[in-house]
């Protein structure tokens, strides 16, 4: 078996730990996996020998020690996090609730920074906790620049999740709805992810077309009363903009050092 082979079956034992099953048994992977029992500890032993999962007596292994150590190195390397800190801190001290951003990657969206003055909880998504695609203003304003070939393999699959939330009955529904989020520069989307929370949200764009994450802020329903939805969506993704704008000028004086 070649090498990149058997990268992919590791990454593949890795893709199989989330929020639902956070702990496997060996018997379980290789269930899943169908991968024989030698193969399967010789894949256990390199993850393991990595950091990348741990174990108690090689009877149920989870994530391990060296992803927290990659995330403590995100931190300081992603330039999004420090060139977004200060204006979420201002949307947080002028509006009562959580602002955050999210990169996406694959088909997944997660809040990589963010910002709370409100005492209220007004965001169960922390660092790292992967949010639903297809429901919420911080999916809904990446998912509404994406291609339509990228976009239609997202969509059908959720076509239920779309009709709950009044986004349309079928994928034309959808994609005019997404038409018109790209036209508008941002969304509000009210207790799709969780109740009786309203989240505001524009897309953060790098070097391409493609937003490589968005710019959110949650309030509580009876916070959000108190604003004017079209001014503080206009003010969100103003926000995003200048964010993206200092990455851009950030990447511009590194080429040039």
């Amino acid at each position: 078996m070649s090498e990149s082979s058997s990268l992919e079956r590791m990454l593949d034992i890795l893709g199989l730990f989330d929020e639902a099953r956070p702990e496997w048994t060996p018997a379980e992977l290789a269930g899943q996996l169908g991968y024989s029992r030698p193969t399967l500890y010789r894949y256990l032993k390199t993850l393991k020998g990595a950091g990348l999962i741990a174990s108690v007596d090689q009877s149920t292994y989870t994530i391990g020690p060296r992803v927290v150590e990659l995330d403590y190195l995100l931190r300081r390397a992603d330039p999004l996090v420090p060139e977004s800190d200060a204006e979420i801190e201002a949307l947080a001290t002028r509006y009562p609730g959580t602002a955050f951003v999210s990169r996406w990657y694959r088909d997944r969206v997660l809040c990589i920074n963010s910002a709370s003055i409100s005492e209220e909880v007004v965001s169960s998504f922390p660092r790292g906790r992967p949010m639903p695609v297809g429901r919420g203003a911080t999916s809904h304003v990446i998912l509404a620049h994406l291609t339509r070939r990228q976009l239609l393999p997202l969509i059908e699959p959720r076509l239920d999740d779309y009709r709950q939330i009044g986004f349309g009955a079928d994928r034309d529904s959808v994609l005019a709805r997404y038409r018109a989020i790209r036209k508008d520069g941002y969304i509000v989307s009210r207790g799709e992810v969780q109740p009786n929370v309203v989240g505001t949200a524009a897309p953060i764009f790098g070097a391409g077309p493609m937003p490589i994450g968005s710019l959110c802020l949650t309030l509580s329903d009876r916070q959000f009363a108190h604003y004017e939805p079209a001014a503080m969506g206009r003010e969100i993704a103003a926000t995003a903009a200048r964010i993206g704008a200092r990455l851009a000028s950030r990447r511009h004086l590194e080429a040039a050092a």
